[in-house]
């Protein structure tokens, strides 16, 4: 398929599998933190890879790889995937059996902090050619140290996991919260590999890392 049909593809399925997990364990389509969740997704989502499919057609494609070339990294997507797909099925529970009880104001607030952390994610791409699925290094690949490089050394990552940590709440689930927290480990030794595989193979990047200390948390690590 050409490179437009499969992002229509993908963003089709990714619609599918994200509404399924969350409206089939509700029980119903009357679940309007699961809808806004959507929209957060995948309304950006509209606009953005048009964006970038029309200006950086090659970014479109890193982004459409899934298949981890490294052992470790093959393992540790694994248990993320396993770990999201429960993690995404249990707030549809929630809603339907009512164990949690939010207020309005809380489940707001933490939709907006995931959409802005779904937005530093698309600020990333656009600085960021080179921002693939994948763990690799290509050839002609550069430090970025600019945007949101300045700050940590993994933005995407950063905003990854505001996203995850709040979106327990952004769904009005209290008890699904572990859930989601427990893939920021796993962001977290994702990342550590990663930095391992750039050192040896990515001309710069251990003068980079001495220039921007915080990989993930700003003042903190």
């Amino acid at each position: 398929m050409s490179l437009k049909s499969r992002l229509v593809v993908r963003f089709l399925i990714a619609f599918v599998v994200v509404g399924g997990l969350l409206f089939v364990p509700a029980g119903s389509l009357k679940f309007w933190q699961g809808w806004v969740y959507l929209a957060i997704w995948f309304v950006p989502s509209l606009f953005a890879f048009p964006y970038f499919y029309k200006h950086d057609p090659e970014l479109v494609e890193r982004r459409l790889q899934r298949k981890e070339k490294i052992r470790e990294q093959k393992l540790i997507m694994k248990m993320v995937y396993v770990v999201y797909v429960i993690a995404f099925l249990l707030p549809g529970f929630d809603h339907r059996f009512g164990w949690s009880h939010l207020p309005f104001g809380i489940t707001v607030f933490s939709q907006v902090l995931v959409f802005g952390g779904y937005l530093t994610t698309l600020w990333v791409m656009k600085v960021n050619s080179f921002a693939a699925s994948t763990i690799q290094v290509e050839p002609g690949q550069q430090v970025i140290c600019s945007g949101p490089y300045r700050v940590v050394r993994h933005p995407m990552y950063a905003g990854i996991c505001a996203m995850w940590l709040f979106t327990s709440l952004a769904l009005g689930s209290y008890f699904t919260m572990p859930a989601f927290v427990l893939l920021i480990p796993l962001i977290v030794l994702r990342l550590l590999n990663e930095e391992k595989v750039l050192r040896q193979e990515l001309p710069g990047y251990s003068e980079y890392c001495l220039r921007t200390r915080f990989r993930l948390v700003p003042l903190l690590w």
